[in-house]
């Protein structure tokens, strides 16, 4: 092989990963995640409709595929919690953003603890997320959600 066609190889395959900016709003994008699972914790309508945009699609991890209307429409049907009732605190970890100039896809994975009768119950999700900046806004356009298999649970 020469070392212009191995130059021309490597140019590339490093390409579409030269095409991957450094996440320099990073920070933001996690710092919007962060907020809107607190939010979303308290079931708070507000923040749905900050953080979703208006022509979302979402798959959720059951595979019902939804939009920002229907978030919206769920979240303000929901019955109150029951004082004492279970409560689930969703967090995110092992997030990983990629950004490439207005859009960035962020990938995480979702935790959904539920307190309920003195016992902990953890769920696990892997989720990914595509932003698109708008008038210096963050809005989500589409998400995917997977949920992850408990140990004791067939793959």
């Amino acid at each position: 092989m020469t070392r212009l066609s191995a130059a021309v190889i490597a140019a590339l395959m490093l390409g579409p990963a030269q095409d991957a900016q450094t996440a320099k709003d990073g920070p933001e994008l996690t710092r919007l995640l962060n907020e809107f699972l607190a939010g979303a914790s308290r079931n708070d309508a507000s923040v749905h409709d900050r953080f979703w945009a208006e022509e979302l699609v979402y798959t959720s991890s059951s595979g019902r595929r939804i939009g920002k209307a229907d978030i919206l429409r769920d979240v303000r049907s929901a019955p109150p919690p029951a004082p004492g009732g279970p409560a689930t605190t969703y967090g995110a970890e092992d997030i990983r953003i990629q950004q490439y100039g207005d859009t960035a896809i962020v990938a995480f994975r979702l935790t959904g603890t539920t307190e309920r009768e003195g016992k902990t119950d953890v769920a696990n999700y892997l989720n990914t997320g595509t932003f698109l900046k708008r008038n210096g806004r963050w809005r989500v356009v589409a998400w995917q959600a997977t949920r992850v298999p408990r140990p004791e649970e067939p793959r």
